[in-house]
């Protein structure tokens, strides 16, 4: 099975495809028709439904936001704590 290029997508376009949808057009054939693959039309009717919007930060929950904030102060608290030991060792050889 050879794999298709990543191809992007216009937020127009994904609404066009989402509208076609809502008006009664069945999904297989839009999938069919536009050469799409079935999960992306799903994501991008999920994320309209939600925030009407088809940026990723846009349709985060509250806790993904929150894990990804709390990810990076974890990551930046090890860098500082890696500093401080080097330090240490270093003031402890003079």
């Amino acid at each position: 099975m050879t794999k298709r290029p990543r191809r992007t997508f216009t937020d127009e376009f994904k609404n066009q495809m989402v509208q076609l949808y809502l008006n009664g057009k069945p999904r297989t054939e839009i999938v069919r028709e536009y050469d799409l693959t079935a999960s992306s039309l799903d994501k991008w009717i999920k994320q309209h439904q939600t925030s009407g919007s088809f940026n990723e930060k846009d349709n985060r929950s509250e806790e993904e936001t929150e894990l990804i904030r709390l990810r990076r102060e974890n990551q930046r608290l090890l860098m500082e704590n890696d500093i401080l030991k080097q330090a240490a060792l270093i003031m402890g050889r003079k």
